[in-house]
């Protein structure tokens, strides 16, 4: 019997963030259609709500594409960290938009709610950590050679 010289790659804990909310935005994407349908794609209409959260088809879109970045992302560090900037860029974007188009509904295509601002922050703040997490071995220096 022959053993295999590849070790599987060590995920760092940022990875498994990065893979967790793309699992959970992916699923609450599938979800999202169960409760709306196809129909009323951008219609802003509060009564469509999963968990509490408000939603229509494109909200739904959104979340599945932020869901399969973050499962295709999380592969190597450096791809996690650049999914938690995009987290950081467009959640926090979707959180300011949020608080102009949350009580307009003539420009709230994704039918945001308040409970979806606070999701778009914490997401943001997710993101954050993501991209701001400690590389390994950083903040550790080898000493250097040794003068007498």
């Amino acid at each position: 019997m022959t053993q295999s010289t590849h070790a599987a790659p060590v995920r760092a804990p940022h990875q498994w963030l990065a893979l967790t909310i793309g699992v959970v935005y992916l699923l609450v994407g599938i979800a999202g259609f169960f409760v709306t349908g196809f129909d009323g794609f951008a219609e802003h209409d509060h009564d469509q709500t999963l968990l509490g959260f408000a939603i229509n088809p494109l909200h739904n879109i959104v979340h599945l594409l932020i869901g399969l970045l973050g499962v295709i992302m999380w592969s190597s560090p450096s791809r996690a960290r650049t999914f938690g900037w995009l987290l950081v860029i467009g959640y926090g974007a979707a959180f300011v938009y949020g608080l102009v188009a949350v009580n307009n509904p003539d420009i709230n295509i994704l039918n945001i709610n308040a409970a979806d601002n606070w999701l778009h922050i914490l997401s943001a703040l997710a993101g954050l950590a993501i991209a701001l997490w400690p590389r390994r071995g950083a903040g550790t220096t080898s000493p250097g050679p040794r003068q007498t």
